[in-house]
């Protein structure tokens, strides 16, 4: 997945959509809610650290400089990317990590679709009164798409349908799909290195003594050394604690003191909520390997609270993270704890139209 988000940037995607935004001639205010809505559903395909950092790009280059709009688009951003992330087994490592394990199918993750767009909604009313109501300067110049962008576009939605197909259909691991689909893009890639620049070179007049270098640059291979592994590296490395505090029989003690004392539910609120001090990766995992006696409305409640828990800090999820380091300056973990009230609304919002609809459904 990573792969081809750096391959759409590569193809301008994400810069053609800046540069739309601004050319619409938007306020604040509208940008506040596209960039939120573009976050919230492009979340589910290009997982919430991808989705944040990306669009939390793209809200700075449109603020021009305003500090209020920042701080109020990026904690937006990432709320919305956790919010969406529920959605999807790729939105978020915790609800892979659900998927996977077999708590959860995939058709499942719909029941959260309510809940998680209660979660983004809630904090946004809040925060939109807040919003200046000015309009950034806009740029008139459009940014084009280079050559396969389009086709990229549909490879990677039809990727992650074979990821979901084999493992719902077939039982197949989910890996199986998307190395097919990277092999489909690797193959794409290489139409694009070979024959990609000749519409290019046909339409100025070059000759075919003279390469083209901006195509001749096009490698799949440099996208795939673009991924971040200091964050997979991250993974492994919080994966090998707590198996190790499992082994020594840490997570079966908290188990039996949390689950079986104060029952699913109330352990599930806590656990969203520790998520946000402790990250939701290693909570989710250790909830994981506990492996308390549940059902699927209740793995569905911990992927909820696991996932939009981490909003209530900046420091709670991945997203969260990586958009600090867009815009350190302005975007603090004090300025996002000022909108941690708002956040905790829609995190009880969220709760509670969960629990009215599993209530409706026994």
């Amino acid at each position: 997945a990573m792969t081809y988000i750096n391959t759409l940037a590569e193809r301008n995607v994400f810069n053609s959509l800046r540069a739309w935004l601004l050319r619409k001639g938007l306020g604040f205010r509208s940008l506040f809610w596209a960039t939120g809505v573009i976050t919230f559903f492009l979340s589910p395909l290009a997982d919430n650290l991808t989705s944040a950092l990306l669009m939390s790009t793209v809200a700075l280059a449109v603020s021009g400089g305003n500090s209020r709009f920042i701080v109020l688009s990026f904690v937006n951003i990432v709320v919305a990317a956790n919010a969406g992330g529920a959605l999807s087994p790729f939105g978020d490592i915790t609800t892979l990590m659900v998927w996977t394990a077999g708590k959860v199918e995939t058709l499942q993750f719909a029941y959260l679709m309510l809940p998680s767009l209660i979660n983004w909604i809630v904090p946004a009313l809040c925060m939109f009164f807040f919003v200046p109501k000015e309009i950034p300067d806009s740029p008139s110049d459009a940014i084009p798409l280079k050559p396969g962008a389009k086709v990229i576009i549909v490879l990677g939605i039809c990727t992650i349908a074979t990821a979901v197909s084999f493992h719902q259909f077939f039982h197949l691991p989910p890996f199986l799909g998307m190395m097919l689909g990277l092999s489909a893009l690797m193959l794409f890639g290489f139409y694009l290195k070979r024959w990609g620049d000749k519409p290019l070179r046909q339409e100025l007049g070059i000759p075919e003594s003279i390469e083209v270098q901006e195509h001749r640059r096009f490698d799949i291979f440099n996208k795939i050394a673009t991924v971040e592994f200091d964050t997979l590296l991250f993974f492994f490395g919080v994966l090998t604690a707590v198996g190790a505090l499992q082994y020594v029989g840490y997570l079966a003690l908290v188990s039996k003191n949390l689950y079986e004392t104060i029952g699913p539910t109330w352990s599930n609120i806590i656990v969203g909520v520790l998520s946000a001090i402790v990250d939701n990766i290693p909570i989710m995992f250790a909830v994981l390997k506990m492996d308390p006696a549940m059902g699927v409305d209740q793995w569905l409640l911990i992927t909820l609270t696991a996932g939009v828990g981490g909003s209530l800090l900046s420091i709670g999820s991945a997203a969260g993270v990586a958009v600090m380091g867009v815009d350190r300056k302005n975007y603090t973990f004090l300025s996002h704890m000022k909108w941690s009230w708002a956040i905790a609304l829609g995190y009880a919002a969220s709760i509670f139209s969960w629990y009215w609809m599993t209530a409706g459904f026994r």
